[in-house]
């Protein structure tokens, strides 16, 4: 993880327009629950930079070689067969009435088998291979009994697609709510179903109204979590979930939805601290990883996207609201035909900012706006006005970044008439473009 000394104090020469903790407070579950949070509900949980802390940039970043490998081959263990070995003592879902048969309703199975798990000391549940288990909204709360968690998914768990399931909370399917030292691993696959879903949403079919769908996947204050080896696929909208949580390692997971699937954003982090996905291979609809608001230390290291929108920081700044995103780094990534490269995309009318950004050692492949900042983004109908206020976009940089553009502009920086990006630095940048 990320130390949590890494607060970069970034001093870089403008080279673009020249003009141009207090802690969170947890909330119970039923709160939570009944809450649709906006983008202000929550006050930032993170203290100011040390702006007088100058720390080099290349000296700091070489130091953040993370020893992952090691602990991520080590974490799944293997019987002569290959497949994922088990353990006396573990909780499976087909032992509390699952049939995993992919027609019957299997949602209390598993509501029972976790109960089990979470209040014994073993802790470890089990889906088991060759089943397909169907089921409906549910969350997994904790705190657990056991020091740590384990959820091995090794068959498949297919959401419901009827939306009269969902009447009670249509944001979420599976929710992990306020468990610590959990971990999720195996080579199942987390089924959002999500046809019915994208073929009712307005960006499909515009006579229908703008509602919200839920995310397939939400990891919701669950510190010191791991998640690896598991295939997600067609969310009902957005696929994996980190909000509210320290300590994050998402590791091998192939994400996959059609193209033409709508706001199915791969990996999501909100409000968390400390976020590494490593290793990941994600082609949706949307952005492979969004990364917005209270979202500070995050890494993206060897992360192949596309299709999709590219790996953005935001949308921030919308509603006017407030926004926080400061030390994010994206090392060795390759962007396959995305809709956009790296991108920072902020609402005019917002505040706050987003700072000690870095991207590099990327490769782009026919990749549409390769390089783009945009603080007057606008992801609505009628135009967006032009505000007095704005997010701030500081100490940016681009290094290493090579490969083919399907646009002819391959760098646009839109930044903001009243407060414009500052400490843009770009490096060893090689885009061609190639004319389809």
């Amino acid at each position: 993880m990320l130390p949590q000394s890494l607060f970069l104090s970034l001093f870089f020469t403008l080279i673009s327009s020249p003009s141009c903790f207090s802690s969170f407070q947890d909330d119970n579950l039923a709160n939570f629950l009944d809450g649709t949070p906006g983008p202000s509900a929550y006050p930032p949980f993170f203290g100011t930079i040390d702006k007088d802390r100058a720390v080099d940039f290349e000296a700091s970043f070489a130091n953040l070689q993370m020893e992952y490998e090691a602990e991520i081959v080590d974490s799944t263990r293997y019987d002569q067969l290959g497949t994922p070995a088990t353990s006396l003592g573990e909780v499976n879902v087909d032992d509390f009435g699952a049939k995993g048969d992919g027609v019957t309703d299997d949602t209390e199975a598993f509501k029972t088998a976790w109960e089990e798990t979470c209040s014994s000391n073993t802790a470890v549940l089990v889906v088991p291979q060759n089943k397909k288990y169907y089921v409906k909204p549910i969350t997994f709360s904790g705190p657990c009994k056991s020091d740590s968690v384990k959820l091995k998914i090794l068959g498949t768990i297919k959401a419901s697609e009827d939306p009269s399931d969902y009447a009670k909370d249509r944001s979420r399917w599976l929710l992990f709510y306020n468990i610590k030292n959990f971990q999720v691993e195996g080579q199942g696959t987390i089924d959002g179903n999500g046809k019915i879903w994208w073929k009712n949403s307005c960006k499909i079919n515009i006579t229908q109204p703008c509602t919200m769908a839920p995310t397939a996947v939400s990891f919701v204050q669950c510190d010191n979590l791991k998640v690896y080896g598991l295939n997600v696929q067609d969310a009902q909208q957005m696929h994996v979930r980190f909000e509210e949580s320290m300590n994050v390692q998402a590791s091998n997971i192939m994400v996959t939805s059609s193209e033409e699937s709508p706001n199915t954003d791969g990996i999501h982090v909100t409000r968390s601290e400390n976020v590494q996905i490593i290793k990941t291979v994600i082609k949706t609809g949307d952005d492979c990883i969004s990364i917005v608001n209270g979202s500070t230390n995050i890494e993206a290291i060897d992360v192949t996207c596309g299709p999709g929108h590219g790996i953005s920081i935001g949308s921030l700044g919308g509603g006017k609201s407030e926004a926080r995103v400061s030390n994010v780094m994206v090392n060795t990534a390759k962007l396959i035909g995305t809709t956009n490269g790296v991108r920072i995309k902020t609402w005019q009318g917002g505040s706050g900012y987003a700072e000690n950004i870095v991207f590099q050692d990327i490769k782009m492949e026919n990749v549409s706006n390769p390089i783009i900042i945009d603080q007057n983004y606008c992801d609505q109908e009628t135009p967006c006005n032009e505000q007095n206020s704005a997010v701030q976009i500081r100490n940016i940089v681009y290094k290493n970044i090579t490969g083919t553009s399907a646009t002819k502009m391959t760098t646009i920086f839109n930044c903001s008439k009243t407060l414009p990006c500052q400490g843009i630095v770009q490096k060893d940048i090689n885009l061609v473009y190639k004319e389809n």
